[in-house]
C-alpha cells in the first residue's frame, strides 16, 4: 500500500466502519458485561442480608414509600408483576414483608413492609458505600454513571 492510500480519507473512514463491527467496541457488549459484573459484585455484600440483588431492589422501593402496590413496584423497577411476584412471595416468607388486598380496590395487591423488613434497612444503609469501596468509585463518579445510565434509558424508551 502507498502513503498516499494510507492516508486516504476514505480508507480511513472504511476501516473506522469496519472495526465499528468489533465486539470490544459493541456498547451492548459492555453495558452486558459491566451490568452482570456489577450485579456480581453486589452478591456478597447482599449475602449478608440474606437478600439477593431482585429482592433488594423490591425492598429498595419499599424503604421509599411502604405499603405500594404490586404494579407500582413493577413500574418502578421496570418489570412486569409477573416478575415481580415470586420476588414478593420469597420475600413474604422471610418475613420481610406482607402481601393483602388494597383498600379500595380489591383487583389490586399491597405490599408492606413488616417490622423485621423495615428494620433491615438500618444494615443496608451500608450497602451503597461498601459497593463504592468494591468498584473502586467516588460519590461523584457514580452520580455520573447513573446519570449516563438513566441517559440511555431514556433514550431507549418507546
Amino acid at each position: 500500500m502507498t502513503a498516499t492510500a494510507a492516508t486516504n480519507p476514505q480508507d480511513t473512514a472504511a476501516a473506522a466502519v469496519d472495526e465499528d463491527l468489533l465486539l470490544e467496541h459493541q456498547l451492548c457488549f459492555a453495558l452486558t458485561v459491566a451490568a452482570r459484573s456489577v450485579v456480581g459484585a453486589y452478591k456478597p455484600v447482599l449475602e449478608k442480608l440474606n437478600l439477593t440483588h431482585p429482592q433488594y431492589l423490591v425492598m429498595l422501593c419499599l424503604w421509599e414509600e411502604s405499603p405500594r402496590t404490586v404494579r407500582n413496584i413493577s413500574e418502578a423497577l421496570a418489570q412486569e408483576p409477573a416478575t415481580i411476584s415470586p420476588l414478593l412471595r420469597r420475600l413474604e416468607a422471610a418475613d420481610l414483608i406482607t402481601r393483602r388486598r388494597a383498600d379500595g380496590n380489591e383487583r389490586a395487591l399491597a405490599v408492606e413492609l413488616t417490622p423485621r423488613g423495615a428494620a433491615l434497612r438500618e444494615q443496608a444503609l451500608q450497602v451503597p458505600g461498601t459497593m463504592m469501596q468494591r468498584l473502586g468509585l467516588t460519590r461523584d463518579q457514580v452520580t455520573e454513571l447513573h446519570a449516563s445510565m438513566m441517559g440511555l434509558i431514556a433514550a431507549t424508551a418507546p
